[in-house]
């Protein structure tokens, strides 16, 4: 696949020039070290780098043009453009082909259930026949990738005959405009909490920035958790069709501790994965599925055929006479569901090992702490990500929204999980929150092998002496 310079520069409003007419553009890149021969390098100007400093590697390694907000006199053409970043999507996807545009889209956004809502979607479309592919936490470096490398793998997955695509689509992906140049043919909100505030800013921000994938220039229609109060109102506001999803779809729930059953919309379904909170996503993504063509029996059989979800509520067995789950729950409102959940399944006492990450969103720690301390009955509190801040301060953030202190602290994660499976007895529960799927730990410039599930079952096979 390839486009015209000068077909760019129409779409980017700028005047080409007449010796544009012969330049083909294969592909469009941001990174100089990755850029390929004959493409677009487009200089994005970032908080922590520049582009515009790389523009002459990428050059050098092959650039046809550059993307730039200021002249660079690099010898190419130069498409000069007010935002980089705001031009780069609909660029991108005019040089792939407009890929979404051959593919159903789903885009999911929301403050907690994005990663499973888009697991079972894509299983559950699977299932029925549609040849899927995803797009999120589990599949990549970014929830959602720059608009580059999102725009090839549309294009990737197109020509793989892929009818579908389901993506989780972040606050921060629309704030930057990496979904530009996408057409969605569902954008569905689960929900929104107190997160990524140290980088929006104020609540009222996240909520904007959640809110542009339901524009029509993106989204052709809406299924909104009208649950939640944030998604309620997006529901009233926005300029698209809307369907609104919710508990008044099911009933009859009945659960243990690794499935859910359920009816919705008046049919039964099997879902293979535990946790309350599992049963609105498994709705979602049902939802998803009948507005994209999909009859609602067919969709309820399918759900039963959902595979587990790394990290999510994923229960970690090496014979031990208690239960340890290990989930991604990092924000305050997914601890509270999460802690819900396993306190449902829990025949005795409720052991919790959490921390918060470092670098940012220090304002949710409290919060943290005081959800995990009100609705648990013994304790840890240890480091999650620490990055550059010292774990004790961070710690210390979380202890202070404690009514009660925690039962221990202990820095050292898996001296910390170990210490829990100590205490725990026959018919309790551990709960490892924070990390779920990660493989590493970030401790100041050390980047460290660490997977709580791993971790875990080294530490139940010390004790029950299973073998590895």
């Amino acid at each position: 696949m390839s486009l015209a310079l000068a077909r760019v520069a129409d779409l980017v409003r700028v005047e080409p020039e007449p010796e544009w007419s012969d330049i083909e553009l294969s592909d469009v890149c941001h990174d100089s070290r990755a850029m390929a021969p004959g493409a677009l390098f487009a200089a994005i100007s970032g908080d922590s780098s520049d582009g515009h400093a790389h523009a002459g590697d990428a050059v050098e390694a092959g650039a046809a043009a550059v993307l730039v907000e200021r002249p660079l006199g690099l010898g190419v053409p130069e498409l000069r453009v007010a935002s980089v970043r705001e031009s780069l999507g609909p660029v991108a996807s005019a040089v792939h082909g407009d890929p979404s545009r051959a593919l159903q889209l789903v885009g999911v956004t929301g403050t907690n259930g994005k990663t499973t809502t888009v697991r079972i979607l894509s299983s559950l479309l699977s299932e029925l026949g549609v040849p899927a592919a995803e797009i999120g936490t589990l599949t990549g470096v970014r929830t959602t990738p720059e608009a580059p490398e999102l725009q090839r793998f549309l294009a990737g997955a197109a020509a793989r005959d892929a009818a579908a695509v389901a993506m989780e689509v972040s606050s921060h992906g629309l704030a930057q405009h990496r979904v530009d140049g996408c057409r969605f043919a569902v954008a569905a909100f689960t929900n929104l909490g107190n997160d990524h505030l140290d980088y929006h800013g104020t609540i009222e921000e996240y909520f904007a920035a959640k809110r542009r994938l339901f524009s029509p220039e993106l989204s052709d229609l809406a299924i909104v958790n009208a649950d939640d109060e944030f998604g309620s109102r997006l529901a009233d506001e926005i300029d698209i069709p809307v369907i609104r999803v919710g508990a008044h779809l099911v009933d009859s729930v009945q659960f243990d501790r690794c499935t859910n059953s359920f009816r919705w919309r008046g049919r039964a379904v099997r879902l293979p994965l535990a946790g309350a909170f599992n049963v609105a996503n498994a709705v979602m993504a049902a939802e998803i599925a009948v507005a994209l063509g999909h009859r609602p029996g067919d969709a309820a059989e399918a759900l039963a055929t959902t595979p587990s979800v790394p990290g999510r509520f994923e229960v970690i067995e090496q014979g031990q006479p208690f239960s340890v789950v290990v989930d991604y729950a990092h924000t305050h409102d997914a601890l509270e569901a999460v802690l819900a959940a396993a306190r449902a399944v829990t025949k005795n006492s409720l052991i919790v090992v959490f921390g918060a990450g470092g670098n940012r969103d220090r304002d949710k720690r409290p919060m943290m702490g005081n959800v995990v301390r009100s609705l648990a009955d013994w304790v840890v509190v240890t480091s999650d990500n620490p990055r550059d801040e010292p774990p004790e301060d961070i710690i210390s953030a979380i202890v202070s929204g404690m009514a009660n202190p925690p039962d221990l602290v202990e820095a050292d994660r898996r001296r910390a999980i170990g210490a829990a499976f100590d205490v725990a007895r026959e018919g309790d529960l551990v709960l490892l929150a924070g990390k779920g799927h990660e493989a590493t730990q970030a401790i100041g410039s050390q980047v460290l092998s660490f997977d709580d599930r791993r971790v875990a079952g080294e530490e139940l096979r010390l004790r029950t002496g299973a073998a590895s």
